[in-house]
């Protein structure tokens, strides 16, 4: 009994010395002057811009991937389906590359002397330095989150159901739609959820293909850096508590749905 004590206690001290004691004195230097500069600095063009630009971003990079995600899930759990193991390690793939590194290639194939950046821009789309290439940034982080929800579930679920319902003449969107679908909602609920808190929190590859142009191209994380190496720290633990609560409505969401999964 002591013993199980002694590690919560551990665990507990562990967690509040690397997580919430940084945390809490974020927000306590914040209001060291009192809530009119943090409310100034939360309200300034600045940094509703780059509160803008990080909603939008993850409202185009999280129901992309979670097209592809329920996809992708799809071919994986098909035993048959040549090239599987293939597809299952490039999915994988960014979460062990530095995100650095994906922005860097994104660079080498839109820049503009990568493969596509001439002809894109001679086309009038910029995508290095502007929205799209963070977005794809985006994607590409966050891409194994809802594949790797989904795929456990529909292993357990099977393909009997789906089975049956072709041979009574059900087409396959029908059979997605009305039997698939259903069946991985909270799988699917939970890796979106994931992949929103990846989407809001990206950093090193957003930070690569952005140019970090206050007012353009900067998300609230880079709006974090740039504040602080401007010694303007006031904007940047604003900009870090606006984050920090955007990480506790995604945290909480998904502890409400892996209290329904269960």
């Amino acid at each position: 009994m002591r013993g199980r004590l002694a590690l919560r206690f551990a665990a507990v001290g562990f967690l509040l010395a690397v997580l919430v004691g940084p945390l809490a004195l974020v927000g306590y230097r914040a209001f060291g002057d009192g809530a009119g500069p943090v409310w100034d600095a939360a309200t300034g063009d600045a940094t509703l811009s780059a509160l803008r630009l990080t909603l939008i971003i993850t409202l185009i990079a999280v129901p992309a991937n979670a097209v592809f995600g329920v996809i992708a899930a799809l071919l994986l759990t098909r035993p048959r389906l040549p090239g599987r193991t293939l597809l299952s390690v490039i999915i994988d793939l960014p979460l062990a590359l530095s995100p650095v590194v994906v922005g860097l290639a994104l660079i080498l194939v839109w820049g503009r002397t990568g493969w596509f950046g001439e002809w894109a821009i001679d086309h009038g789309f910029q995508v290095i330095f502007a929205l799209p290439g963070m977005v794809m940034a985006t994607v590409i982080v966050s891409l194994p989150f809802v594949v790797r929800e989904l795929v456990p579930v529909l292993k357990e679920l099977g393909t009997e159901q789906q089975q049956a319902a072709a041979t009574l003449g059900a087409s396959d969107v029908q059979i997605l739609w009305r039997i698939v679908l259903p069946a991985v909602r909270h799988g699917l609920a939970y890796g979106v959820v994931l992949t929103t808190a990846r989407a809001l929190g990206e950093y090193g590859a957003v930070a690569v293909v952005s140019g970090k142009i206050a007012g353009r191209t900067e998300t609230l994380t880079l709006r974090v850096e740039e504040r602080f190496q401007a010694f303007d720290l006031v904007s940047a633990y604003t900009a870090s508590i606006m984050l920090a609560l955007l990480a506790v409505f995604t945290v909480a969401a998904m502890r409400l749905l892996n209290r329904e999964r269960h």
